[in-house]
């Protein structure tokens, strides 16, 4: 991928950043734009969450089938409800050019708004007794991921799409290290969904390969600090 400076409006000079690959077949971009919307960073939390439900119940074993349903819809109020309400707040309030931010300015807001509402959960989600290490090793792992990649931001637009697919290949691994069960299914299915979500950002994107490797590493670096920290917090 090249950039290359272009006159905007108001004779201001603005970055234009041209992909480096762009498949022309319908059919590959029509399939990476349905990958990259259905596991969107904003619904990756809420996959993983049903995922401990439906195939480690004993995660919560002491959740009744209703408390199992309004933990699903905790996770998708905080990881997706209010950061989509936030962005198209912003893009209302003129704040931004776009809901796709598609610049690093333009992500600044979101990465702040989402640390916050972040944050928020996994203090709750740590203080609350009858929630796994796991589960609150996830949320950390996402606040965390939020304020590196705000700082990666500074330097480089890392893609959203790959930080959330390498939480989920860390948290997979965690799993698979820590629980007694046999992981190597679901630990080979986490890797083939960021695999082809990381290659539809490369088709249907204009990031750069090392915008997604740095999100990749920024996720699973996230998921090891998560892990840590929770072992040092009183």
């Amino acid at each position: 991928m090249s950039t290359r400076l272009v006159e905007a409006a108001r004779n201001e000079l603005t970055e234009l950043r041209e992909p480096g690959y762009q498949s022309r077949n319908l059919v590959i971009r029509l399939a990476a734009k349905i990958l990259s919307y259905v596991f969107h960073p904003l619904f990756v939390p809420v996959y993983i969450v049903w995922f401990l439900i439906s195939v480690q119940p004993y995660l919560f074993a002491s959740f009744t089938a209703t408390e199992k349903l309004i933990t699903i819809l905790r996770f998708f109020i905080m990881y997706s409800f209010f950061p989509l309400v936030t962005i198209l707040l912003a893009k209302g309030l003129g704040f931004l050019e776009s809901i796709y931010l598609k610049t690093q300015k333009e992500r600044v807001i979101p990465y702040i708004a989402c640390g916050i509402y972040y944050f928020w959960m996994s203090y709750v989600l740590r203080n609350q007794s009858q929630f796994s290490k796991e589960v609150v090793q996830l949320s950390m792992a996402i606040f965390i991921a939020s304020s590196l990649g705000l700082l990666a931001n500074i330097y480089m637009k890392v893609s959203m799409h790959a930080i959330s697919s390498g939480i989920m290949i860390a948290f997979m691994a965690l799993l698979s290290f820590t629980q007694p069960d046999n992981y190597t299914v679901y630990l080979s299915i986490a890797f083939l969904i960021a695999g082809l979500v990381c290659t539809a950002r490369l088709i249907v994107s204009d990031h750069t390969q090392a915008e997604i490797y740095a999100g990749l590493f920024v996720g699973c670096l996230s998921q090891g600090l998560a892990v840590w920290a929770d072992g040092i917090l009183p």
